[in-house]
Formats: C-alpha cells, structure tokens, sequence
C-alpha cells in the first residue's frame, strides 16, 4: 500500500512540476508563435489607427512564421511561400488601405497598413503594397509610405529588435543579401544602367536598377551593395570578371545602359575618373552580353 501511495504522490508532483513549467514558459496556442502579421479584428481603417490607444488582432494570422522563408533586414523583403504570396495576391484592398499589425507573440509590435499600388491616396506609415499577380518572386516588402518614402514621417519601426530577434530565433533572418546568394536579379522597367570608372589602377563598375531620375555620385561610388529580390540592385564591383558574373544574374532580354560618365553635375571623388576602360575589357563585355541575350547600349561619350 506504502508504495501504492508513493507512486500516486510522485505521479502528481510530476504532473505540478509539468503544469508548473508549462505556466513559466507560458504553454498558451500563443506563446512561442513568434513573429506574424495580422489583420486588426474589427477591420479598422489606417486612417483611424494612429488615433487609438488600442486594438484587437484577428484571431488568425495573415502571414505566420510557417509562411515566410526569409526576412531580409537590409530591404525589409519577406521572401513567402507560394501559398501564402497567392493569399496576399487574393486579399481584398480597398483604395484607403487595410491595417495590419506586426506582432511577436501575438503582442503588436508596430502597425501599417496593406496597399494597393492603384490608389491614388497618400499615406503616412508602413506598408505593403499588394501584388499585381501570383507570380514569382513570391516577395513582399514593408515599404514606408504610399506612394513613396517621402510621404512617410517618424521613426522607421521595421528595425525592431523583438521581430528581428523572433525572426532570427526562427532562423528565417538575413542581414543582406550579396549577388552571389540570387539566381537573377529582379527585371527592371527601365532596364539597368551599368557606371565605370578607374580609381588606383583598378576598372571599377556599378550596375544599378534604372530609374528616370539621375542617380547620385554616392549611389554610384557606394560600397554598400543592394540586392532586392523584387526592387532596387545596387552592385559595385571590381574587374571585367566580376562584372560579368553581375550581369550573368540578368534574365535574357533585359535592356542595359552603359553610361561613360553619369547625369550629374556633381564633381566626382579624387582619384575618380569616369570613363569607358579600354577597347578589349568593353568588347569582351559587349560578347558576353550578347551571349547572355542582353540588350547592351554603351551611350555615347559626349
């Protein structure tokens, strides 16, 4: 009977110390979700967001954790699975934006709002723009402001250390990504522009996204490399080599602009002089991107 009685006693001291440790660890379906994206409960309206103290989360995620495969810290781009960038691709947007809340644990961290790229209506805060289609690459960024960043005010709130240390946890964390971890880089609407210049003995190139504005000497001399899976590549390199293999993540048919000097009055570095190399490092990059089936444009000169 003693021993009848004792395997009871230790039976249910095992089971308190279980409840016990489940309660310290906090043993809820919640605790232990990690980082998410929810929809706020009662569907509020961004621009009635910044004005309460409070706000109730849906009861289900609209990303999970499960649903991203890496968070780039750099871009702020959430690399989905199929399915979950289908979803987002079927959620419904309206014109003034739907909020969601960025949480860890289901505790909200910081709020914004999804987007559609077709409103005309301006906003103040983070958002994600809804994709045109279910196409790769399955990406989506958390962008500050509609329809550009100067549109947003305040502190960046995408650079939390509780999301990036879940997120890390999670092992879906990158600090940046380098050319070398992208099969292709992104197509660009206006194609690539591609800078060269020589600077201490070395042929120095840059292949940046195209724009219709004039970029800036600091975005071409930068030695911070951007490479967006979805948006803006920023590439400085050293060498015809180099180049190539930056130009070989282009897809076939991609249009590029090599511009011997750039569209700015600005008065290059010191040592800097931009220009096209010599004849055999120009023609051996014209026959590798007409191997590739890239639309090479050197601009003239002058």
């Amino acid at each position: 009977m003693s021993k009848l009685v004792y395997r009871v006693a230790a039976t249910l001291a095992a089971l308190l110390l279980v409840t016990a440790a489940c309660l310290s660890v906090g043993c809820t379906s919640q605790k232990g979700e990690g980082f998410a994206i929810y929809l706020t409960r009662e569907d509020i309206p961004p621009d009635q967001m910044a004005s309460l103290g409070r706000f109730e989360i849906a009861e289900q995620p609209v990303i999970s954790v499960a649903d991203v495969i890496t968070y780039n810290a750099q871009t702020h781009e959430l690399k989905l699975t199929p399915g979950a960038y289908e979803r987002i691709c079927q959620l419904e947007v309206p014109v003034r934006g739907r909020s969601f809340a960025v949480c860890v644990d289901r505790d909200p961290v910081y709020w914004g709002a999804f987007w559609t790229p077709v409103s005309s209506i301006s906003f103040d805060g983070v958002t994600i723009w809804k994709p045109f289609s279910p196409g790769e690459p399955y990406v989506v960024t958390l962008e500050l402001g509609y329809p550009a960043p100067s549109f947003y005010q305040g502190k960046d709130p995408r650079n939390d250390a509780s999301v990036l240390d879940s997120l890390d946890r999670a092992g879906k964390l990158v600090a940046r990504l380098s050319i070398t971890d992208v099969e292709n880089l992104p197509g660009g609407m206006k194609g690539y522009e591609l800078y060269s210049w020589s600077q201490d003995g070395q042929w120095h190139f840059t292949l940046i996204t195209g724009t219709n504005r004039n970029k800036t000497l600091e975005e071409i001399l930068s030695d911070e490399d951007i490479v967006s899976e979805a948006g803006w590549v920023q590439v400085h390199v050293e060498g015809v080599d180099a180049i190539q293999a930056a130009l070989g993540k282009l897809r076939p048919g991609e249009e590029v602009f090599w511009l011997a000097r750039p569209r700015t009055e600005a008065t290059p570095t010191a040592g800097v002089t931009f220009a096209l190399p010599p004849a055999s490092m120009v023609d051996s990059i014209k026959s590798f991107c007409s191997e590739r089936g890239l639309k090479l444009t050197v601009m003239p000169t002058s």
